[in-house]
């Protein structure tokens, strides 16, 4: 697998995860446990009781099987890919167990060995060698190429799907986990692959209920009668469970009992009296907030999750479904969910919500993520069909010379080329180009683009500046870290250093000599930068709230103008967090302040941050409000400095800011009008783009990101919203004279 890790980076291989000793004893004595080991913080997915490779894909750690010493194949490399094998004609002729029991001793000596191998590769999973290299596929995918029909007859081979089924096995062996998220592509099989697992788990369990939902009621019927019963009704007779009702059932599949396991000490035993009093069911349910209220299932597939229109709602089902996986604590049963998604004012946003919900790395103090779920992301190149090789790896990029497809077709071109020659085509088309970005997304944030209508700054701008942000510049320009007082000595100096686990986000650090410049006055502290840069702030008071939620703090640092050695106009620290208390937010931005030495536009309706920073001694820090003169500030803003959120004046000069940024600096200036139209903007910071793209004006507080951030604008262009003097008329009266003669004479 090291070999094809090379090709694609859907996985990771982790070394020294677990000693060597240790793993050559354990895979010695056969003690490694199929599901989560906390001590090595592995997902082990082996059945075996060996442990082999253990990769990495998307934040957890997946323990594979040992490799068998030996594994049947072609001499030839070039010859060595996947190939399903036909059920043998002898076989394909009986059509149930009470068939096989009437056959003669002799037949069934003859086909038992192949019948034990199917049952031990759905159980353990399948080894094949690929291009000369070991390929493990789990039972579940054997099962699905093997013995699953769908539109095009059998399945491909294909990595970005092997990894799938991987990622679900882990989930399933996971007591932490409730199941899946998957953020997909277009056409890359899930409806299929979803359909294959119904009927695989289906098959195998006692009393048990297997449930299907789709983004309309319809979808999830057409699911369940053209790709699920004609999947179970094909299957080979030793994994066919005896059927209740029709052979063709519109909303209910009912297994009397499971598919029994024959093996050489019972293919002469099994008889229809040892068959009776197990009950398995899949069936389908209309799209609702309440489906399957109340009900036990081990297994629900959600196709099209991002795709569930108002009314309905996935985040509010899914908080009603996930009872249905479990009892008490203990997760009994597990959901595989996957979609593309809607445009986020078309039901993508609630979907968003639970994928961003369902990441792996971040989990709660019983060790799951906030949805319960895991989720995962497979990028368009990776899956795309017609680039698809024979051994089943992308062709990513064209080829020096054509490739034999899986179709036996030759690919002369690579999914990325064909990708960006239709995203050049539809360049002008701001709507289309995010609906080809949400069917093939390259990164997660294509997969949730919005439509640009629906947006009140310019989205084409936006896109266009998160689409060079996530592929140029995010592992290299931006450093993720925390600040602290150098040596633990409050209120000396402040030093940043990077941390994987920091709150911070920044993409430049000031020179030694820029850092921790103060200036004191009259006992109080104030900035020593503040004509390279400011920053925005959008606070919070209470540190806790009922049910652990609440909105983020967010900081925002923006250099301006200036003729020191630093970025110009550009946004240099993103903060947006809610730590375990409020006074810790407090200490953060302080410390950023203090580092940076650049003032901060507070928003004052919270005021506790305001009064951190004057109980401190910073009160120099704070800015006042820049739409009105000193004298003119109310008692407690003089005291405190800070920006009220309340005026509709002040609200749509906030977003006037933002808009009038967004069109200067982010993105292609096409015209030429601010800088060359072929040089990019340079803001990193992926999470205020994606929070720009989604504002909306009439429910600013959902929005920390963007309100810090404008506020960061507003700090640096103050003089913009300073009002006029009035000036008081002079009544000026002049003299009028006489003149005639040598003599002037005044008139009176």
């Amino acid at each position: 697998m090291q070999n094809k890790e090379q090709k694609n980076k859907l996985y990771t291989t982790v070394h020294k995860l677990v000693p060597t000793n240790v793993m050559s004893n354990k895979n010695r004595a056969k003690t490694w446990q199929y599901g989560y080991n906390s001590k090595y913080d592995i997902i082990i997915i082996s059945t075996t009781g060996q442990l082999g490779e253990i990769i990495n894909v998307s934040g957890i750690n997946i323990g594979l099987p040992l490799a068998p010493k030996e594994i049947p194949a072609e001499s030839k490399k070039e010859l060595q890919y996947w190939k399903r094998v036909e059920l043998p004609k002898p076989l394909s002729r009986i059509a149930s167990i009470f068939q096989w029991n009437d056959m003669p001793s002799a037949f069934k000596d003859r086909w038992i060995d192949y019948i034990e191998a199917e049952f031990d590769q759905r159980e353990h999973g399948h080894w094949f060698m690929n291009n000369g290299i070991p390929t493990y596929m789990t039972g579940a995918h054997y099962m699905y190429l093997q013995w699953a029909t769908i539109d095009v007859g059998f399945p491909d081979f294909r990595e970005a799907n092997r990894i799938f089924f991987i990622y679900w096995e882990a989930c399933k062996a996971d007591t932490r986990c409730f199941g899946m998220s998957y953020l997909k592509i277009r056409r890359s099989g899930f409806s299929f692959m979803g359909s294959s697992e119904c009927v695989n788990t289906g098959t195998l369990a006692n009393d048990a209920r297997v449930g299907i939902l789709s983004k309309t009621g319809s979808d999830a019927k057409k699911m369940f009668t053209d790709k699920v019963v004609p999947i179970a009704n094909r299957l080979p007779f030793f994994f066919k469970p005896i059927q209740d009702g029709m052979d063709k059932p519109k909303t209910e599949l009912a297994f009397r009992i499971p598919a029994s396991k024959i093996t050489k000490k019972n293919m002469h035993l099994l008889s229809i009296d040892e068959l009776d009093g197990l009950d398995t069911t899949i069936d389908w349910k209309n799209t609702d907030d309440n489906s399957y209220d109340g009900e036990k299932l081990l297994l629900l597939v959600h196709d099209e999750s991002g795709k569930w229109i108002k009314p309905n709602n996935i985040l509010n089902n899914w908080r009603v479904t996930k009872t249905c996986l479990r009892l008490g604590s203990r997760i009994i049963g597990k959901c595989l969910m996957g979609s593309t998604s809607n445009a986020l004012s078309k039901g993508g946003d609630n979907f968003k919500k639970l994928y961003e919900d369902s990441n792996a790395k971040n989990r709660n103090g019983n060790g799951q993520t906030k949805s319960g779920l895991y989720s995962l992301f497979i990028p368009m190149e990776y899956n795309m069909e017609g680039f698809i090789d024979r051994f089943g790896e992308p062709v990513v990029d064209k080829p020096t010379k054509p490739v034999k497809g899986i179709d036996d077709l030759m690919i002369e071109s690579g999914a990325l080329t064909y990708w960006e020659a239709e995203v050049e085509s539809l360049k002008n088309d701001p709507d289309a180009l995010n609906e080809f970005y949400r069917q093939f997304p390259r990164t997660e944030s294509h997969a949730f683009r919005d439509e640009s209508k629906s947006s009140l700054f310019n989205l084409t701008k936006i896109y266009q500046q998160l689409d060079y942000a996530e592929t140029l510049i995010r592992e290299q320009y931006v450093t993720q870290g925390s600040f602290g007082w150098k040596d633990g000595k409050v209120d000396s100096k402040v030093v940043f250093y990077p941390d994987i686990r920091g709150r911070f986000k920044v993409g430049w650090t000031p020179n030694p000599v820029l850092q921790n410049r103060i200036e004191t006055r009259g006992g109080v502290k104030y900035p020593g930068n503040e004509h390279i840069g400011s920053f925005g702030c959008d606070s919070y008071d209470i540190s806790g709230v009922v049910g652990g939620g609440g909105s983020n703090g967010a900081l925002h640092g923006m250099t301006k103008f200036h003729m020191d050695e630093a970025p110009t106009n550009e946004f240099f620290l993103e903060y947006v967090a809610r730590p375990q208390t409020a006074e810790i937010f407090f200490e953060e931005v302080l410390m950023a302040c203090v580092f940076y030495g650049m003032p901060i536009l507070i928003e004052n309706n919270k005021p506790r941050l305001l009064y951190h920073f004057k109980n401190r001694g910073y009160r120099g820090f704070c800015m006042n409000r820049p739409d009105k003169h000193f004298n003119k500030l109310s008692k407690t803003e003089r005291e405190l400095g800070g920006m009220p959120n309340s005026s509709e004046d002040i609200k749509q000069a906030h977003a006037s800011a933002i808009e009038s940024y967004i069109e200067k600096h982010i993105g292609l200036d096409l015209e030429g009008t601010f800088r060359d139209s072929d040089d990019m903007g340079t803001m990193p910071f992926v999470r205020t783009l994606e929070d720009w793209a989604k504002f909306d004006i009439s429910n600013r507080t959902a929005f920390d990101a963007t309100i810090s951030s404008g506020l960061a604008i507003m700090a640096n262009q103050k003089h913009l919203y300073t009002p006029v003097q009035k000036t008081k008329k002079l009544s000026l009266t002049f003299a009028q004279y006489k003149n005639h003669g040598t003599t002037s004479e005044i008139i009176r």
